[in-house]
């Protein structure tokens, strides 16, 4: 089966491609660490079955040298030892938001997550989730392609 893609959104509206992205790139650079943050955008993504985000952050994820075993477990983390407290109860609060409408966030999750991160850092956190969500929502929309993810050679200065 060949995939084609419906339209590109970034072509058709640039300016909330911009605006996106912007959120994205306070995301990258809010101060969470990077590895969690791409665990909580390829869970996100698992959940909403998004194959280019999952292409992404898996590519993300072995680039920042992520093990594999950690990356097959993801789906299973709650059973797999594998994950710290912090990483727990980010994946918790991830699953929470983005499955929004299986009960609105339980107090348990909420007092997992703040046991673990300070407000600020779980406002960030939230906002993470919101990006990876809202760029899941569009490349399903639109069927974005898997495959052609390429991870961006950093910067001597990050």
């Amino acid at each position: 089966m060949t995939m084609k893609a419906r339209m590109d959104f970034r072509k058709a509206s640039p300016q909330g491609a911009k605006a996106l992205g912007e959120l994205h790139a306070f995301v990258k650079h809010c101060g969470l660490d990077h590895t969690l943050l791409e665990l909580v955008k390829l869970r996100a993504s698992q959940i909403n079955g998004c194959a280019h985000c999952i292409d992404m952050h898996t590519k993300e994820l072995r680039a920042a040298g992520e093990s594999e075993q950690r990356l097959y477990l993801l789906d299973a983390w709650e059973e797999s030892p594998f994950y710290s407290e912090r990483e727990r109860a980010a994946l918790a609060w991830t699953e929470a938001l983005t499955l929004i409408t299986e009960g609105h966030v339980p107090d348990a999750v909420y007092a997992q997550a703040r046991a673990e991160f300070s407000e600020e850092e779980l406002a960030n956190l939230t906002l993470a989730i919101v990006a990876i969500n809202g760029a899941n929502r569009l490349n399903i929309a639109f069927r974005t392609v898997p495959g052609s993810y390429q991870v961006a050679r950093q910067q001597a200065a990050e």
